[in-house]
């Protein structure tokens, strides 16, 4: 199963949070719409950025791009794409540029610029149109060739639909909360959701505010709880909040340390929160040993463990709470909310 996809519903139907979302899905599923195998995401050639580079079982160079809405460039996009490529040549042990390069574009509609464009160019573009439909609870991705309704592929979209209810003394989630949270596992909306309510109703002064860009929890901009950001490169939620640091924190150090509250990120696994890093600003460095084995040997920096800021990895929840021999484990979620707002209430 691949991660989750983020969908939001509009007055027309149901669409993807954005232009990264469609991507992401579609690399993820190269194989089964395409029939094709991978390259590159997001190429870069003579300073211009190609979606996707993948080649077909023929080993024949395809270029996608991609549009979450309609847009009149997109075959002069494909066009400079197509030369700046066909110069530089790049995976030439991958492909093989003696056959014809094939150009696929990917979006909801097209403009009549388009087909002109189209029309009278020398090259041979495929126009695929998409839409996202709801059947019986489950998302699908449909794909048809443009101007060809026999011509058609569905496709099941990873989205899970948050929860409607909430608890009367708190507010609704913002709408920007419940697009986010589209890409989370059903456990991971549970989680957030579930810390939200519990910031919200600890206390009178503890309030929800956003700029748009991010969610924050506290009485202002410079006394904060807790904090969520969208990570679009991982087109997900990110969770922040203000904990000791594991430097002073995870056990056994607590013991002998002065405890010093900081930016804490929390990291899930799908189903419950899996590591805390020290994360001062921003979305920080730092990925699990799971994550880091996901690049390239050769883009790895040199690896620094410990339980400071400026560590490669963070901390594991179980050594950070000093639960690991434990056989039953506490709701995670629960524990870092209420240690939380505990250090939120003592500042």
């Amino acid at each position: 199963m691949v991660s989750g996809v983020a969908l939001y519903k509009t007055s027309q139907g149901w669409e993807f949070l954005n232009e990264a979302a469609l991507e992401k899905f579609i690399w993820e599923n190269l194989e089964h719409l395409f029939n094709l195998t991978g390259l590159k995401q997001q190429y870069i050639s003579k300073g211009e950025i190609c979606d996707i580079l993948a080649v077909d079982i023929n080993r024949r160079l395809v270029i996608l791009e991609l549009k979450n809405t309609e847009d009149r460039y997109i075959i002069q996009q494909l066009t400079r794409y197509y030369a700046n490529i066909l110069e530089e040549r790049p995976f030439q042990d991958q492909i093989n540029y003696s056959l014809p390069i094939r150009l696929i574009s990917v979006a909801p509609s097209y403009h009549r610029h388009n087909l002109i464009d189209k029309e009278h160019s020398k090259l041979s573009f495929e126009l695929l149109n998409f839409s996202v439909i709801e059947e019986d609870q489950s998302f699908y991705f449909l794909l048809q060739k443009y101007g060809d309704t026999f011509f058609q592929k569905k496709y099941l979209i990873p989205y899970q639909p948050i929860e409607t209810k909430f608890p009367i003394n708190i507010p609704e989630p913002p709408q920007l909360l419940i697009k986010w949270l589209g890409s989370c596992t059903k456990q991971e909306q549970e989680g957030f959701l579930k810390t939200r309510n519990k910031l919200l109703s600890s206390n009178h002064r503890m309030k929800e505010f956003s700029d748009g860009k991010s969610i924050q929890y506290g009485s202002g901009k410079t006394r904060l709880c807790a904090e969520i950001l969208f990570q679009k490169s991982l087109q997900k939620p990110i969770l922040f909040l203000w904990l000791p640091t594991p430097s002073t924190y995870s056990y056994p150090w607590r013991e002998f340390k002065k405890i010093v509250v900081g930016r804490l990120r929390v990291w899930t696994n799908g189903e419950t929160i899996s590591h805390l890093g020290h994360v001062p600003e921003g979305f920080g460095k730092m990925k699990t040993k799971l994550e880091w084995s996901q690049v390239p040997p050769e883009k790895r920096p040199r690896m620094i463990e410990n339980l400071s800021s400026k560590s490669r990895t963070p901390v594991s929840i179980e050594l950070y709470l000093g639960c690991r021999d434990n056989e039953e484990k506490p709701d995670f979620w629960d524990v870092l909310s209420e240690l939380a707002i505990e250090k939120w209430l003592g500042k």
